[in-house]
């Protein structure tokens, strides 16, 4: 056979339309002839003939000869995704990766198979050119790689670029508020904010329902409003708990107690705070299971010997009902969830029916909407009478303060100077160390008005970056502060950090989210600090650690009087002395540290939950029982700076 002719006699078939004999020609031809060329057409042939699926085929071994030629390749990972065939698709992508860079279509269809495969961490690469896509759905896909890291620069081009294109998107407002507060663009947060302010005075929940519950909650303090706050969650169906509470379950002589966290490893702040509570619980009552999914390398970070704190059960590659079957196995009594709508939530477990009593415990500071919950741990400042009807948990609070802390892990503050940190030996030092999603525009012009008023005094600002910085310097100065006002600063070592606490003079809490693990270190390393009165359990937690550690006066009722309260206290430095004279007395005394007396207290949490269950009594409120207050202190604190050092 003639291959030159054969080859024009069936290109000629397949121009005058008559695909069939161009078939039949091809089909001779490749007994002698398989270049690209026969490939490509006999592709093209039997596309006319709607045999999509082995057109794709035919791209694939056109394109696959040496040289290898991207534009048959390409069209065979179009087909091979239009026909379902992922594998093949996969296959033929990796021959051609550097084309996804390039090429929105291609990254589409690779992202598509990814996600699919639950291997999201392989495809930031791809959202720049998504984003920059010519359809909706690669914007859309785009969407779908946006991950909770705030930081990656990756993120945030995506989220600017979502909002460029999309600028009436509720969504993409949404995203690129979450982003703005990150790095404290106090102006983009002013104006972007101003349609939902004005569609919330409208009772318009639009731009509620989509944002995420914890970020929802850095600007909206009303928690009539946070509980509709359900980004990317789905109510349960009618009945559900109660299904689960019927389940078979075999009780022992202890309660089995079950974590469930990705944040299992010394470095984390949740475990800066409960560490000590895991090592006290009493084995003889209950055993203790931590059901990990926490990121290796964090791990990894710090030696640490888990079995002080519980058996560790390792559920990274579990499905959530994987996991859920997991806890089954095990006869976990109480299952606490310590993430609820955070960073690195698994919380949905909790939806596949893993344990007979499920709590939210620590990590979200709110009601943990449409997850499978019976209580949500708290204490009587966090969760008020008048909160309940915005919870579907049932509260179950500890007498003093929700939150643990840990007194013997944590670093005790050492001796340090003003001049180590730059800050003036002789002016009055206000300090905000919360994070900048916190600093609010309204905040920071709250401060601005506390150093007009106060005269000789510095505000110590922690950032998180340099463009955080300017963007709040940008503020500050148009607010009409001099520059030697403010003294920002970073974040060190967390040893260092303790240690630096102590040189201001009073901290400055923020609104609606306060400081939780950052207030109590502020507390633990000696400074006082000044909040609001608030309005939902985001808003309350500061006013919960103050009374635990016996200064309840630094609570303001509103926003004027905490300002007003801040300058009184700039002008009276024996009151400052007095609070930390208190501070250093009460931290081994007063409940807050007391962490043998907070595990006392959760495990009769846990005691009095248990047995409603047992005796067949739906979930109710639960408030437990105070120990009888300490008289002697609990721990040996040298108030000696030069001891404390000298250890």
């Amino acid at each position: 056979m003639n291959t030159k002719n054969a080859f024009s006699t069936a290109s000629g078939f397949y121009q005058k339309g008559q695909y069939t004999r161009a078939l039949e020609t091809l089909n001779e031809l490749l007994n002698v002839d398989r270049s690209p060329k026969t490939y490509a057409l006999l592709a093209k042939t039997l596309l006319k003939l709607g045999f999509r699926s082995d057109a794709a085929s035919a791209y694939e071994l056109a394109g696959r000869q040496k040289p290898q030629r991207d534009d048959y390749l390409r069209e065979a990972l179009l087909l091979h995704s239009e026909c379902g065939n992922d594998d093949q698709a996969l296959a033929v992508g990796n021959l051609i990766l550097p084309m996804a860079f390039k090429d929105p279509e291609i990254a589409f269809i690779l992202a598509r198979i990814f996600l699919s495969r639950q291997q999201k961490e392989l495809l930031t690469s791809f959202k720049t050119i998504l984003v920059e896509g010519p359809e909706l759905k690669h914007r859309l896909m785009a969407a779908k790689l946006l991950t909770d890291d705030l930081y990656d620069a990756s993120n945030r081009h995506l989220v600017a670029t979502l909002f460029k294109k999309h600028p009436d998107s509720i969504v993409t407002r949404i995203l690129h508020l979450i982003f703005a507060r990150e790095i404290s663009d106090l102006a983009a947060v002013d104006r972007h904010i101003a349609p939902i302010t004005a569609a919330l005075a409208k009772g318009n929940l639009d731009y509620v329902i989509p944002d995420n519950p914890f970020f929802h909650l850095h600007w909206c303090g009303d928690e009539a409003i946070n509980k509709h706050a359900v980004h990317d969650t789905k109510p349960l169906p009618a009945g559900h708990a109660e299904a689960r509470r019927r389940l078979p379950h075999t009780w022992s002589n202890k309660i089995r107690v079950g974590y469930l966290s990705s944040d299992f490893w010394p470095g984390h702040a949740t475990m800066k705070l409960m560490q000590r509570t895991l090592e006290l619980h009493d084995r003889d009552r209950f055993e203790i299971t931590l059901f990990d999914h926490s990121d290796l390398a964090s791990q990894k970070e710090q030696e640490f010997d888990h079995r002080k704190w519980g058996t560790m059960v390792d559920v990274r590659s579990l499905s959530d009902q994987g996991t859920a079957e997991a806890i089954r196995a095990r006869n976990i009594d109480i299952l606490v969830d310590l993430k609820g709508h955070t960073k690195g939530s698994r919380a949905a477990i909790l939806n596949h029916m893993a344990a007979p009593i499920q709590v939210s415990w620590l990590g979200f500071p709110g009601s943990v909407v449409n997850i499978d919950l019976d209580y949500i741990i708290g204490d009587p400042y966090v969760l008020p009478d008048h909160s309940k009807a915005h919870f579907h948990e049932k509260f179950c609070r500890l007498p003093e303060c929700y939150q643990p802390n840990d007194p013997l892990n944590r670093p005790k503050p050492r001796p340090t100077t003003r001049a180590q940190h730059e800050l003036p030996e002789d002016a009055f030092v206000f300090a905000s160390f919360n994070g900048n999603r916190k600093i609010t525009p309204q905040m920071v012009d709250v401060w601005c008005n506390i150093l007009k008023r106060s005269k000789n005094s510095v505000l110590w600002l922690l950032c998180n970056g340099p463009r955080a910085e300017a963007n709040l310097w940008a503020r500050l100065e148009a607010r009409g502060i001099s520059r030697k006002r403010v003294v920002f600063t970073t974040r060190i070592r967390y040893e260092d950090h303790i240690d630096r606490q102590q040189l201001a003079d009073l901290g400055l809490d923020t609104f609606p989210v306060n400081g939780h693990t950052t207030t109590s270190e502020q507390l633990w390393g000696g400074l006082p600090v000044l909040t609001v009165k608030g309005t939902n359990f985001a808003s309350r937690v500061s006013e919960s650690l103050l009374n635990a550690i016996g200064l309840p006066e630094l609570v303001a009722g509103d926003i004027q009087t905490y300002e007003d309260m801040a300058v009184q206290l700039a002008g009276q430095p024996e009151r400052i002395a007095e609070f930390k004279q208190i501070l250093a007395a009460n931290r081994s005394i007063k409940p807050l540290f007391d962490a043998e007396r907070f595990t006392h207290h959760l495990e009769t949490a846990f005691e009095m939950m248990a047995t409603r269950t047992k005796q067949g009594l739906a979930p109710d409120h639960i408030d437990v029982p105070a120990l009888p207050e300490r008289s002697e202190p609990f721990m040996e604190d040298d108030q000696n700076s030069a001891a404390i050092a000298a250890e």
